[in-house]
């Protein structure tokens, strides 16, 4: 869960769902990401395997979304301090 964590791109992701209320969904183009579409499928694939989001399926169009039950049960305090981190690195 921390490798997932250690990329900026990725903390900012993680970032903009805690700040999301509970249960939204986000399109993973929506986050604006500065990569190319391979480079953020790969971003969206290790945060999904670490265990940070889920992601359904509506046709043609992928929605992600938080595991913030499961990320506070096991590790408390840490999607706080990813939000902190991403705050801090923008100045």
């Amino acid at each position: 869960m921390l490798a997932a964590l250690a990329d900026p791109h990725r903390r900012r992701v993680v970032a903009t769902l805690v700040l999301a209320p509970d249960g939204t969904e986000i399109g993973c183009s929506s986050f604006g990401l500065p990569v190319t579409k391979a480079t953020r499928t790969y971003h969206f694939r290790m945060l999904r395997e670490a265990g940070l989001i889920g992601m359904v399926d509506y046709g043609n169009c992928r929605k992600t979304y938080l595991r913030r039950a499961d990320i506070e049960a096991k590790f408390p305090g840490l999607l706080a301090w990813v939000v902190a981190e991403v705050e801090a690195a923008s100045g």
